[in-house]
């Protein structure tokens, strides 16, 4: 009969060698990075994700001597260069950057070749920021009162446009119809500057964007915004009422960055990434850029809270979908 003392021995000799086993392993995630990241970016260069992962990717060079290198995949509103992310080796040589399109993509693109939630692991919420709408100063409209009422007056006539069908755009100006009773015409555009193009030209009645995208135009006078989706005014337009102020009390949506991982990537590497993000977005010249060039409200979020939010947001804006039977254009 095996003497349970022996047996006990025999077991944490066991575990011993477990742990002599994974250190190189913990060491190599230590010394991590030793070769150049990919930071893959799902949208083309400009917009906001793209010089977001540019900006920071030269701090982090700065700081950690090695090369950020962004890839840009492009297509499917952010779905396809996600597939690439999450299918690739978890080894913390790779990291995709988001935007609100994510949490909206599950629900809005049938058979998704990855599961949002189970196939990428949270690293950080950067900021969040509220959308825009805004019109032509040559048209009447001087407040998002206005606009509803125009919307009655004459329902399926005044126009707005978005980014695309299923857009955070679109989804925020349903809910906000249903809830106010009145009825806009969607105009989709496959992306901002288009949309802008229109709005200025006077050929919509509305847009809606991004504040980062639209600020400038405010800011010089060639558009007016009535209103944004926070649930309160945002620092990139103090001026500009926010949607909670003009009938929609609590109403709030908005656009958001984050940094995920392949699944599987060492919890070691993903915390010091994590700590080194903090250390850089807390250098007052990147806050402040990010803040007036993206108006942008930094999070810098832990990865539990980055999970927790796109777990609501795939919540909220799927129901949005589902509900109004909305499809990708």
């Amino acid at each position: 009969m095996e003497h349970p003392t022996g047996r006990r021995c025999f077991l944490n000799i066991l575990i011993a060698l477990g742990a002599l086993a994974a250190l190189p392993a913990v060491a190599q995630s230590l010394n991590w990075p030793t070769k150049p990241v990919r930071f893959i970016v799902p949208f083309p260069p400009g917009g906001t994700v793209d010089p977001l992962a540019r900006l920071l990717g030269a701090r982090l060079n700065a700081a950690l001597g090695q090369q950020f290198i962004v890839d840009n995949r492009t297509g499917g509103s952010g779905a396809i260069g996600t597939a690439i992310a999450a299918k690739a080796n978890p080894d913390g040589y790779t990291f995709l950057f988001v935007f609100d399109t994510h949490a909206v993509n599950p629900s809005l693109i049938p058979n998704l070749p990855f599961d949002t939630v189970k196939d990428l692991a949270p690293v950080m919420l950067v900021g969040t920021a509220p959308m825009a709408y805004v019109t032509n100063p040559a048209k009447p409209y001087k407040s998002f009162a206005d606009v509803i009422k125009a919307a009655k007056a004459k329902p399926d006539t005044v126009t707005y446009g978005t980014v695309g069908s299923g857009s955070l755009g679109h989804l925020t100006t349903t809910l906000l119809q249903q809830a106010g009773g009145f009825k806009l015409v969607h105009v989709p555009y496959k992306g901002g500057g288009p949309m802008t193009t229109d709005v200025l030209g006077g050929q919509i009645e509305l847009g809606i964007g991004s504040v980062a995208l639209l600020a400038p135009y405010v800011s010089s006078g060639r558009l007016r915004a009535v209103a944004v989706t926070g649930d309160r005014r945002s620092h990139a337009m103090p001026e500009v009422p926010a949607l909670a102020e003009e009938g929609f009390p609590g109403f709030s949506a908005l656009a958001w960055w984050g940094i995920f991982a392949p699944a599987g990537t060492p919890r070691p590497i993903l915390d010091k990434f994590h700590a080194e993000l903090v250390k850089v977005l807390n250098q007052p010249d990147l806050r402040k850029q990010l803040t007036e060039q993206l108006g942008m409200d930094l999070a810098v979020s832990s990865p539990e809270a980055l999970q927790k939010w796109t777990v609501g947001e795939i919540a909220r804006w799927g129901k949005v979908v589902r509900e109004n039977n909305i499809r990708a254009d």
